[in-house]
């Protein structure tokens, strides 16, 4: 059954494959040299994008409430399903590299598959011949696998997000995002380098790309290949700080190498190798499953993030400002996050997303010929939709710590400047081959000229 053996079929890219974990939670932690008191050395953490679904949709009777769920998922942060995932090295290394490569006959694949304790890539070639590179362990890395698939192995579940907030729930909503969608692999040693791969292995420890996935031999006699959807990477030029600049999106193999996109994303054909970037994850690099997007953070970059009491002391200043609604002149006031999961209340500041202008909720200036949220502004005479505002509480979303003084348009979520003009200016996938910027709170399809709008209060008239 094995015609060919080949035991140097590790390269410097793809020999930091991975063995899935056993066992998924939200934070792992350290076991070599650790004592039970120390903080678990942390790689870095993954966040969801758009994973908040915010209130306030208005109807003829006024604001109804929307589910509030800002910095976690529609239906709460559950163990392994989650809105961010921390992952911190392991107590012993479950690691596993290229080891040994066979030809076999295709028929034979199951049976040379049977193993679960071995973990292997199948390539299909055709009806006829396989090539089958099995794995062995290493002690130097940990692996964590992403995807769709609630089984064990995989350590963050992840489901579809859809525009506009919320993740596609319920078996009528078809997932995009692959069971076994990525994975990362994370040094065990300094300096922590995570790198992400294309596919993961399943319950029997095996990957496999069939006969219509787009797969390859290299120049030095590996295999390569594309998942059916493919895993996409973005890294930001200049590091995500106040900076930043969105980089340019690219699409990780299976075995870890960098190429440009396909023509669309289930394409068979490749795209160019770009052997001057590499799959290394750096602080705010995106990471596109086809249904969702993810955030890494590294724990340097999460120390220059806002934190939670920052966002909570930014919201407390806004209000101790006391901003007034111009025409009623009633006081408003950004709501607790504490508050829950409810309808906008008397005080929420609610904002023209066209001209940026803050009031209070009123009823009057409706434009319904063009909408069912279309109003006039009643300083401007600007017309377009009108929106509560709430201030983001995913800090780790944050390029700096500045004040709230943009929103989104459409959704109305406020974070700083530096925050709202970066994304606004980022296209994330979408389908096939499009690309559309979304507010990284909720996830909605940014409108309008720049995709955010400064904010305008007025002060107290005392």
């Amino acid at each position: 059954m094995v015609l060919e053996g080949n035991p140097e079929v590790g390269s410097p890219r793809t020999s930091d494959l991975q063995h899935p974990g056993n066992k998924g939670s939200c934070v792992l932690s350290s076991g070599e040299g650790a004592q039970p008191d120390e903080e678990p050395i942390k790689y870095g953490e993954l966040i969801v994008l758009g994973c908040c679904e915010e209130g306030g949709e208005e109807t003829e009777a006024g604001p109804r409430a929307r589910g509030c769920y800002n910095g976690c998922l529609a239906s709460g942060d559950k163990g392994r399903r989650r809105s961010r995932l921390a992952l911190s090295r392991r107590p012993h290394a479950n690691g596993v590299k290229p080891d040994v490569m066979h030809h076999i006959s295709t028929p034979l694949v199951s049976k040379a598959l049977s193993n679960r304790g071995q973990h292997s890539i199948s390539y299909t070639l055709s009806r006829s011949h396989s090539v089958i590179v099995e794995y062995t362990h290493d002690s130097d890395t940990d692996m964590f696998q992403i995807g769709r698939s609630t089984e064990n192995m995989i350590d963050f579940v992840v489901t579809d997000t859809s525009p506009g907030g919320g993740a596609a729930e319920g078996p009528s909503a078809q997932s995009t995002i692959s069971r076994y969608a990525c994975r990362i692999l994370c040094a065990r040693r300094p300096p922590y380098t995570a790198r992400i791969y294309a596919a993961g292995f399943d319950a029997s420890s095996n990957i496999f790309l069939g006969e219509r996935a787009a797969k390859w031999r290299t120049p030095d006699g590996l295999m390569d290949g594309l998942t059916t959807n493919g895993v996409l990477v973005m890294h930001p030029a200049g590091g995500f700080s106040e900076d930043s600049a969105p980089g340019v999106w690219r699409e990780i193999s299976v075995c870890g190498n960098v190429y440009t996109l396909r023509d669309s994303r289930s394409a068979q054909q490749r795209g160019k190798l770009v052997e001057d970037e590499s799959n290394v994850l750096q602080d705010g690099s995106l990471i596109d499953l086809c249904g969702a997007t993810l955030l890494w953070r590294t724990p340097a970059g999460l120390l220059r993030a806002p934190t939670l009491k920052q966002l909570e002391a930014q919201r407390q200043e806004a209000n101790a400002a006391r901003p007034q609604c111009p025409v009623g002149l009633s006081t408003l006031a950004f709501p607790s996050p504490a508050r829950g999961r409810t309808a906008p209340d008397k005080q929420q500041p609610w904002v023209y997303v066209r001209c940026g202008h803050v009031h209070g909720y009123h009823g009057w200036g409706c434009r319904r010929e063009r909408g069912p949220q279309e109003r006039e502004c009643p300083l401007c005479r600007l017309v377009g939709p009108y929106v509560p505002l709430w201030l983001g509480q995913e800090a780790g979303l944050c390029l700096d710590p500045g004040p709230p003084s943009h929103a989104f348009a459409p959704c109305g979520h406020v974070c700083s400047e530096k925050t709202a003009r970066y994304w606004a200016q980022t296209p994330l996938p979408h389908g096939t081959h499009a690309f559309h910027a979304a507010c990284p709170f909720c996830g909605a399809w940014l409108t309008g000229e720049h995709g955010c709008v400064r904010l305008i209060f007025q002060g107290p008239l005392d």
